[in-house]
């Protein structure tokens, strides 16, 4: 284990870097890095075998924190609790937090099971949809210009860990859309065959559109297929995050 190293300025250039990636949506671009703040995230990164850049701990969590956490960087930072407090993004701040070096990733992967975002808002939905794509069996989520950025806080937080499982790639034209090899189905609420009725190919990639104008006509081009969920209750549309849980389940379950 590596001798920890105290910090105790809040104006210290590392605390102000994890500040920034902590309160920004998008500083991880500029510095290549992002951070994983509590428990939870730190330990999904930790699952798949990845190690972080450095690991801070709050002074009194430090000395409790379990070994796992505790091994997990080859460079330890300690700070008061005061000022883990002014680093967080949380209303109740963590004792404990990763800085991870962004992973490259700029080449969507042919033939292999998708999720394609087209302009979603909400970092909520953005994170519920890589959770359920993670856990259903998809390998990918590539997000079109608009989309809220993968890799910010809130999002990662919504993931719950997805991010560590998935090829994720953001800001991508339609046209980098044409080397998937896969065919891409659009989900719709007013179009296309209703996905209990349908034969699901796999691999395939899923595209789900902007909340409120739904999927691009130039992604609406490129569609093998639409689909849309029945609802027996009446009501206009799904939560996007809902019906994308709903479909990839379909496709996951239509292996077997």
């Amino acid at each position: 284990m590596s001798t920890p190293i105290a910090i105790s300025s809040r104006d210290n250039p590392l605390l102000k870097r994890i500040r920034m990636l902590a309160q920004d949506s998008t500083a991880y671009r500029k510095q290549g890095q992002i951070w994983l703040e509590g428990d939870h995230l730190c330990r999904a990164l930790l699952a798949r075998k990845k190690r972080p850049a450095t690991a801070v701990f709050a002074e009194s969590y430090w000395t409790k924190a379990p070994h796992d956490l505790r091994d997990a960087a080859d460079r330890i930072i300690t700070v008061p609790d005061a000022l883990m407090a002014g680093i967080s993004g949380l209303e109740s701040p963590s004792g404990v937090g990763f800085v991870w070096d962004l992973p490259v990733a700029d080449i969507p992967m042919a033939g292999k099971p998708t999720v394609v975002l087209d302009r979603l808002q909400d970092a909520g939905n953005v994170g519920s949809i890589l959770r359920s794509a993670a856990a259903l069996g998809f390998d990918q989520v590539l997000a079109l210009k608009g989309t809220a950025a993968l890799w910010s806080p809130k999002v990662l937080r919504a993931g719950m860990g997805a991010h560590f499982a998935l090829n994720l790639i953001e800001a991508l034209e339609v046209d980098d859309l044409h080397g998937l090899q896969v065919p891409m189905l659009v989900t719709s609420s007013h179009q296309g065959n209703f996905l209990h009725q349908t034969s699901l190919p796999w691999p395939c990639a899923w595209v789900l559109g902007h909340e409120g104008q739904g999927v691009s006509p130039a992604l609406n081009a490129l569609a093998a297929g639409w689909v849309r969920i029945t609802q027996p209750g009446g009501e206009e549309s799904l939560n996007v995050a809902a019906a994308a849980a709903i479909c990839l389940h379909a496709s996951a379950t239509s292996l077997g």
